[in-house]
Order: C-alpha cells, then structure tokens, then sequence
C-alpha cells in the first residue's frame, strides 16, 4: 500500500475528478492545480486531509500545501489519477487561460514594472533630494536655495540630475528590455530599440510641448516626413513598440531556416521594429498615454475631484493585496510626462502611512504581546517606508479591522491632497519619505495629509482594538501579575549571553528562560542547535511575504534576509529533499529526526533554477557550514522576488524545547538561529 494512498483518493475526489484537472505540478511544498472549475474543489474537505495542511489560491493556481513529502505525494497522486504532471511554465501558462482579461493585463503589466521598482525607487530619491537642494528657497528671506549660496551643493544638485535623467528620461530602455525578459526573446535587441527611441538625435519628448510644430526636425524620404520626436518617459509608447519587437522575432524565428537564424532574425525583427515604433505605435501610444493622463487628471481636479480622490485612498490598500497596483506605475510616469508632475503618487504615499499607523495602533494595544510585537514593529517600520505587505498580510488583513481603519484614513488624507493641489515631481519613494518627491509649494499641504492619514486611523484601530481584540490577543491573560494585570507567557525570552542579548526568541510552550534552560541542558549534554544557513538578518517568521510559510502553516521557524547568495548545511545532516530543476530549496533530516526546509526566495521556483546551483542531492551525508545552493541575488531581485529565505522546522522529530532566535546578524554556519534540547 502506498504511503499516500487513502490521501490520494480523497484530494482526487474532492478536486473534482481527474476531468477537473487541467494542469499540475509541484514545487518545494505545494501540489500546484490549475482546475478547469475551480468550485468544485471543497477546501473544507481539502484541509481536512491528514496530509494536507492547507490550501489558497494564487494568480490562477489552486495550490495544496503538502510540505517536504510533496514530491512522493505528487508521484502517487499522478499515477493513481493516471494524468501526466507538467512543468511549471506549464502550469503557470494554463492558469492564465483562468484568469479574465483585465486580470491578465494587471498580471503582465506586473511582471514588466517589477524589476524597474529599484530603479524607480533610487530615482525618486534622487529627485526629492534634488528638490531640497535646488528647489527649496531656505535662505535669504525665502529667495535662496541650498544649491544658490553653495557651489558644493550648486554641483552635487547638477550632478544628480545625471541619475534621475537616466532613471525617467530614458525608462523606455528599462520598459522594452523587460518585455523581451518576460517574453523570453533577445534581450539586447529591445534595449536597441529602448535607445532607438531615447536617442539624443531627436527631439527630447519632454521638449515637444513647448516646441512649434515648424521647428521640430523631420526624416524627409521625399515621399514621406517622419518627425524626429523622442520618447523620453513615455511608457505606453515603450510597451507598444516592445511587443511589436517581442511578436517580429517569434515569427522570423519560427519560419526562419536554423541555419541562417542568426542573421536574418535579429535583422529583420529590429528594423522593422525601429520603423513601426517610429512612425506607427510610437505616435499611437503617445496619443494613448497622453489621453490616460489628461483623464485621470481632468478627474481628479474636476469639482468631483475630492470623490474620486477619496475612493482611490479607500480601495488602494485591498488594490495592493490583489497586484493590480502594478497599473499606477504607467498612469503616474505618464502624468509626470504630460504635466510636470503627479496628483496620485502622494495618494499612495499617504495610503502606506495609513495603514501604518494601523499597525503602529496594534503594537501599542499588544504591547505586552511579545510574539505579536515581533511582527507589529516590523512591519510597521517597513510600511512607514512604503513596503506595505507585511504590514497588510501579517498583522491588518489578519485581524481586519485595522484593514478598514487604515483605509479610512487613507481616503481621508487623499481627498486633502488632491483638494488641496498636491503634485509629486518624481515616483518610488512612498511612506513617510515620500515627502521628498513632493513639490516643495505643496509641503505644507502634504504635512497635513500625513498627519490626517496618521491620526485617523491610529485613534480607530487603538478605540476598535480595545472592544475587539481578546486580552490574549492583547498579551493580558495568562500567569503572572502586573499592575493588577496578567501577563500573556509568549515564551519570548532574553538571549543566552552578551552576544545575543538583542535577539528576541520564540517558543510558545517553554517558560524558563533560554539562559537558564541552556545552562541546565549544557550540565546534562543535551544542548544542540541549528547554525544560520545562511549570512543576513534574521527575522520572525511573520515577516515572511508568502502566507504558507508567515501563517506557520508548514511549520514554525523564521526568515532571514540574505546578506550573500549562499546556503550552508546548518547542522550535520542528510539531504532529504531537493528541487533538481529549480534549485531553489532544500531539505535536511538531523540525526535526532527534526526535519528543516531551507526556501530561498519566494515563489523563485518559476525561475526554473536561473540563478541558482545545487550542490547536493538527495541522500547525500552533510555537515555544518557544507555548501547546498549558491543563488544571485540580482537575478531574483530583477526577476521581481523577494530574496528573503525560509527557514521551517517541519518536523521537530525528538527535539524539545524549540526556540528561535530573530533579530541579529547572522554569520552563515556559525551563528546559531535554532536552539533545542
């Protein structure tokens, strides 16, 4: 009899059929579905599956969680079902035909802007910086900048115009190189076509306004004139011309002998190209672009600006959980083109600080909660810094009610901005830095709706909280007196020495300190522990941006954020599971039977193992500090993932009083992130 067997049948059954299958795979934990009906899966009955230990659904995808044993999982699953599993490419390809069409724009739209997010981000500080520097008039009664009485700060203000002009100016270079990245084409051949449409031979886009039609230069073939007008900050234009490239090389390439390929591929996909976006597409998608701007503009300074100004603040939060915020990026840089500036950045910016303050309200309602604080403060750090998922996922979308305040506050501060005129210069920065992409006439203004996305939603999460919120989920119940009080045990105790005296440990079920509980296991020669795989910041393991591993649904653990691209054994141990294609995880069984799964990155398993190298299979004997998997971190980043890497205890096998130490720096093989008897 299989392991799985009983398993097996039921989540066939439950799914819906072998006929309700339309693809499946699996990555490191998760049996991956896309389901020609996805109603008829039953996830009460999914879940309830001994080995199952949970289930959602993403971008198209009903996703089982299995753990480490997924793979034999999936094995008995596919031949019991008697269906064939398909790559991941596979799945992720078959869950589009799932989704509706705005879904799948959002979604490609999505994958194009996110490896430009840290160009945008460095460039909008750039440009805020700039406009301290240059643009503020502190001195002299108000008729002078920094740059005006200094000839140091005169030259740092003209030098850093040298990076934000290739951040905004030539961001059609960036657009065009990741739709061939997405589409899988020749990469080099879109940043030609980028620089084709940037070039300094042409009228600089950003100068065609202020230009009479006479005056700008024109290709003259005789039978025809073909202005010579750049593209600078165009975004429309850029993504039009880029899939007109991406579709020119898929054709040649599919009906052009192998033989010859190498010319007349490249060739005849980039002139025609070049052509098409310069006399076609580019003057479309201008025309495009500059017709989305002027109406969301006209919109938003309408007499109904305020209404649409407040809805926007409301539903932004709940936009970001579903990924369809990736659409802004284009309507701001187009906004920013057409006008000099943008009225919706500064929405989004004060939307961060709102949910925020949210969850600065939590922490201080769980003050005594330490295993909450270890995700409140965090994350609201981080979302004060425009870096809102965990804030969203691991503490308001969690409880709900801190969700709907800070949306409150958030539509609130918005209608602020916009009635009062509020325009930011640059895209990126968010939270409470984005003040400085903020026109320096409107800082005042702004300041108010910081204050107003502040307040509103600290005073109604904190006045909910107190009539919501359990006194367990406050931290108030349990042993323990203080101030007429009781105190919640967390098991979240000081450091064992000097050197740890900053990390904050976890274990639910362990009431002596770790000092204590470490001097008692050293005396009998039980003390063991698990060593960092690898050198970062390590973290709870709320702050994880992945649901299956922040909800500890695969187990408890935490994360670290990777200072290096490489994974060390942490423990001696034997390789129990490895991804040969992706690469991108692996597990290890220690001799008393605790199990680990090291996750590199999150959902880096559609990267198909780029980036990545494996250094151990299956069975394979390791000890500390072995090298299992070196990755670029660059590559994940560009490929639009987080770098942040799990480290779960799936099975705690004889091991006891498990406690896990966050919130140091930690040394690959060396410092120690798990402790145990």
């Amino acid at each position: 009899m299989a392991k799985y067997e009983n398993d097996v049948k039921q989540l066939l059954t439950l799914i819906g059929g072998k006929e309700n299958i339309q693809a499946v795979s699996h990555c490191m934990t998760r049996m991956r579905f896309v389901l020609v009906d996805p109603k008829k899966a039953d996830e009460k009955a999914i879940e309830e599956i001994p080995a199952v230990k949970g289930t959602f659904t993403q971008a198209g995808q009903y996703q089982v969680i299995i753990g480490n044993d997924v793979s034999e999982f999936y094995n008995e699953f596919t031949k019991y079902a008697g269906i064939e599993g398909v790559s991941k490419d596979a799945v992720k390809a078959a869950a589009k035909t799932n989704q509706n069409l705005l879904q799948k724009i959002m979604g490609t739209l999505g994958e194009i802007f996110a490896p430009l997010i840290p160009a945008l981000i460095c460039g909008g500080l750039i440009l805020g910086f700039r406009n301290i520097i240059g643009e503020i008039n502190f001195f002299h009664d108000g008729t002078q900048s920094l740059a005006d009485i200094s000839q140091f700060w005169a030259g740092t203000y003209n030098f850093l115009w040298l990076i934000g002009e290739a951040v905004f100016h030539m961001l059609p270079v960036g657009i065009i190189w990741s739709i061939t990245k997405k589409m899988g084409t020749t990469q080099i051949l879109g940043i030609i076509l980028g620089l084709t449409l940037v070039s300094p031979q042409l009228l600089n886009g950003f100068s065609v306004a202020t230009t009479a039609p006479e005056d700008i230069p024109v290709w003259d073939f005789g039978f025809a004139q073909v202005r010579m007008i750049g593209y600078q900050g165009q975004v429309i234009a850029a993504m039009m011309a880029g899939f007109v490239l991406v579709y020119l090389e898929k054709f040649f390439k599919k009906h052009c002998p192998e033989v010859v390929s190498m010319i007349v591929v490249p060739f005849c996909s980039l002139v025609p190209a070049v052509i098409i976006a310069h006399t076609i597409v580019g003057p479309i998608g201008w025309r495009i672009g500059n017709a989305i701007a002027d109406v969301v503009y006209g919109g938003l300074m309408s007499q109904f600006g305020w209404l649409f100004a407040g809805l926007f603040g409301l539903l932004y939060a709940p936009i970001v959980m579903t990924g369809l915020h990736h659409m802004t990026n284009a309507i701001d840089t187009q906004l920013i083109n057409s006008y000099g500036g943008t009225i919706l950045w500064p929405m989004i910016a004060l939307s961060n600080i709102a949910q925020g303050s949210s969850v600065l309200a939590m922490s201080l309602l769980q003050k005594k909660n330490e295993r909450a604080q270890q995700v409140n403060v965090p994350a609201c750090i981080s979302c004060y810094l425009s870096v809102t998922e965990p804030a969203l996922f691991g503490v308001n979308l969690k409880y709900g009610f801190p969700l709907v305040c800070g949306m409150i506050g958030s539509a609130a501060a918005a209608m602020i901005s916009v009635g009062s005129g509020v325009r930011a210069l640059s895209i990126g920065v968010g939270g409470l830095p984005g003040i400085l992409s903020i026109e320096s006439d409107y800082y005042l203004n702004f300041l108010l709706a910081m204050v107003v996305a502040i307040v509103i939603p600290f005073v109604l999460t904190y006045l909910v909280g107190l009539k919501k919120l359990t006194r367990e989920e406050r931290g108030l119940a349990g042993a323990g007196a203080e101030n007429g009080e009781t105190v919640l045990q967390t098991g979240i105790q000081d450091a064992p020495s000097a050197q740890t005296e900053q990390d904050s440990v976890s274990n639910a079920s362990a009431p002596e300190t770790a000092e204590n509980r470490q001097t008692e296991s050293a005396e009998e020669g039980k003390a063991a522990d698990v060593k960092a795989p690898l050198s970062g910041k390590t973290l709870p393991l709320e702050e994880m941006p992945d649901e299956v591993f922040s909800q500890h649904i695969m187990g408890d653990g935490l994360a670290i954020e990777p200072s290096e691209g490489i994974v060390v054994a942490p423990a001696d141990a034997e390789v129990s599971a490895v991804m040969e294609e992706s690469r991108h995880a692996c597990g290890l069984t220690l001799s008393n039977g605790m199990e680990l799964l090291i996750h590199v990155g999150i959902d880096t398993v559609e990267m198909n193992g780029d980036g990545f190298e494996l250094f151990v299979k299956e069975g394979d004997h390791v000890h500390t500090g072995d090298p299992l998997i070196r990755f670029d971190m660059e590559k994940i980043r560009a490929a639009g993932h987080p770098t942040m890497t799990a480290v779960i205890v799936t099975d705690e096998g004889n091991a006891q009083n498990i406690q896990y130490l966050t919130g140091n720096q930690a040394d690959a093989g060396k410092t120690p992130v798990i402790t145990f008897e």
